[in-house]
Formats: structure tokens, C-alpha cells, sequence
């Protein structure tokens, strides 16, 4: 019987695959819950005064660490149960604020993959992940490298 809900292996993930994900609404209780959370406590994100009369940004303004967080819970739930094994690192670019009632998706495309040297029945894949709004806004780039799980160990490549 197939089990449904599956990560991408690395066999699966060739330089210039793309997908996006589904979205994911924003809400005053997500800000809310993140900020109290985290401690990220600065007055932008919990001071309705500050906001009205100081920030450029109307509306309440959610953290790009909770846009960020968003996009990786998305990818895991799509492309990496079971099958996505480290984090490595990544670049990461806020282009554009997002705020409550922002619905926003993430457009992923392989811009690396390769066998790891050290674990061959493992790949290290980049991506380069477009984070969007509602209106199509880009609000984020960030280019994640991870090491995903193969299917096989990389033997009848060296063959």
C-alpha cells in the first residue's frame, strides 16, 4: 500500500524542477502567538500606537522570521517528510513587508543537487525559494541547502 504525504528524494529533485506550495493566510493570533512566543517583543510588532503614527507600514506587520518559519512548515508538509535529513545553511533577502490577511506561498526551483561525498545514499540540494503574496508581491528569497535522502547509494553512478 502507498503511503501518501511523502518527501521528494534527492533522485527527484534535478537541477531546474520547480513547484509551488499551497498558501497560507496570515493572521492577527499567528503575529500575536510568534511575537509572545519568540520575544521578539520590538514595538513594531506589539505597539498599535507605534505602528499608526511611526511605521511605514500599514497594518499589523508580521516578522519575517514567522514568513520564513510559514514557508518551512509548507515544505516540510510537501516535499521533506521522511526524507529531508539537515538544514545546512542559506542566504536569505526580506524584499517587502508582510501583514495580517497576507496569503502568501512559497515558488521553489532546484538550483543545485548533488551527491554528498561523505553519505552517498544521501544528495545536497539548493533551492532557490520565492516567498509571495496574495498579489503576486515578492516578500522573500531565500536559498536554502539541505541534505535529502536518495533512493539509492550512489553505486551505479561510479560504475
Amino acid at each position: 500500500m502507498n503511503v501518501l504525504g511523502l518527501g521528494l528524494y534527492y533522485e527527484d529533485l534535478p537541477v531546474g524542477r520547480s513547484f509551488k506550495t499551497i498558501g497560507r493566510t496570515i493572521t492577527e493570533t499567528d503575529i500575536i502567538n510568534f511575537v509572545t512566543c519568540t520575544g521578539m517583543t520590538e514595538v513594531l510588532f506589539t505597539d498599535f500606537e507605534f505602528q499608526a503614527k511611526e511605521s511605514d507600514i500599514k497594518g499589523r506587520v508580521a516578522p519575517g522570521a514567522l514568513v520564513f518559519t510559514f514557508m518551512e512548515g509548507l515544505l516540510t508538509q510537501c516535499s521533506m517528510q521522511h526524507t529531508g535529513f539537515a538544514f545546512l545553511n542559506m542566504d536569505l533577502e526580506i524584499k517587502g513587508p508582510s501583514i495580517a490577511g497576507d496569503t502568501i506561498h512559497v515558488e521553489v526551483e532546484v538550483v543545485e543537487s548533488r551527491r554528498s561525498k561523505s553519505r552517498p545514499n544521501r544528495g545536497i540540494v539548493r533551492t532557490r525559494n520565492v516567498v509571495r503574496n496574495q498579489r503576486g508581491d515578492i516578500v522573500m528569497i531565500y536559498t536554502p541547502a539541505r541534505m535529502v535522502k536518495a533512493r539509492t547509494d550512489g553505486r551505479e553512478q561510479a560504475a
